[in-house]
């Protein structure tokens, strides 16, 4: 894996850093490669049950490499922009953002299930400036995020607003004090631990693809995935430490 995405496995953590500070953190075509491999990696291990993505030096992610783009480099890969876009993993994943992410790096917190930012952190898509659109993702999953017309002047406008106004809108899950948003989004992945693994997999894809369902639909697409989570080895594990009164020990499997 290239060191421009790194990753430490803290417990059932996986912790993954966009480590190009000196780019603020820009996505080209390795560092998408690299997030791909990474994300492979959190679905992949079954003892790793929650991701949190952050930026090295301060800053989560100015968004495409320019220069890169200028060269002809395409961030992309199978599972789509910047390594994750159209594909995210399976499993939970907590942004933890300080400094700037914007651009394609608000697309890449869009990608993530809960979003934790600094207070001074600065959120937007700056894109129409330079004449082009936000294609990876953000024009489609901003306004079913957050209300159509708040979307629309971001999107129209370019311009950058502050966590606070993410978390008014129900964007940002948690407001961290500066240099803390790694510290509070490990701390809110690991509340999740308490949960089945599996199960926790499985909630997440359901919420993710009933954008795409009628309410009809849900009931038979949902089943597939939530059987997931019900065939696993930790779901009679959940059942038998109920029944024992005492914490469950998960397998991730």
């Amino acid at each position: 894996m290239s060191d421009r995405i790194l990753t430490e496995r803290r417990g059932h953590i996986l912790v993954v850093t966009i480590n190009r500070p000196e780019a603020k953190n820009a996505f080209d075509s390795v560092s998408a490669q690299a997030m791909h491999a990474a994300m492979d990696l959190l679905d992949a291990t079954d003892e790793l049950f929650v991701g949190v993505i952050t930026g090295a030096g301060g800053t989560f992610s100015a968004g495409a490499d320019l220069k890169a783009v200028a060269r002809g480099e395409r961030a992309v890969t199978s599972r789509g922009g910047f390594g994750l876009f159209k594909r995210p993993p399976r499993k939970p994943l907590v942004a933890a953002v300080e400094g700037y992410a914007v651009g394609g790096g608000l697309e890449l917190c869009l990608s993530c299930d809960l979003i934790v930012a600094a207070r001074d952190a600065k959120m937007g898509l700056p894109e129409v400036r330079h004449n082009v659109a936000a294609v990876g993702g953000g024009l489609f999953r901003l306004p079913r995020r957050i209300p159509y017309h708040v979307a629309m002047e971001l999107a129209l406008t370019g311009g950058f607003r502050d966590a606070a106004f993410f978390e008014r809108w129900g964007l940002v899950n948690r407001i961290a004090e500066p240099g803390q948003a790694l510290a509070d989004a490990i701390a809110l992945a690991a509340s999740l631990l308490v949960n089945g693994p599996t199960a926790l997999a499985a909630s997440k894809e359901i919420m993710f693809q009933s954008a795409n369902w009628t309410d009809q639909e849900g009931w038979t697409e949902q089943a597939p995935i939530a059987a997931i989570a019900f065939e696993a080895e930790d779901r009679t594990e959940g059942l038998r430490a109920f029944a024992e009164k005492r914490k469950p020990i998960w397998k991730g499997r």
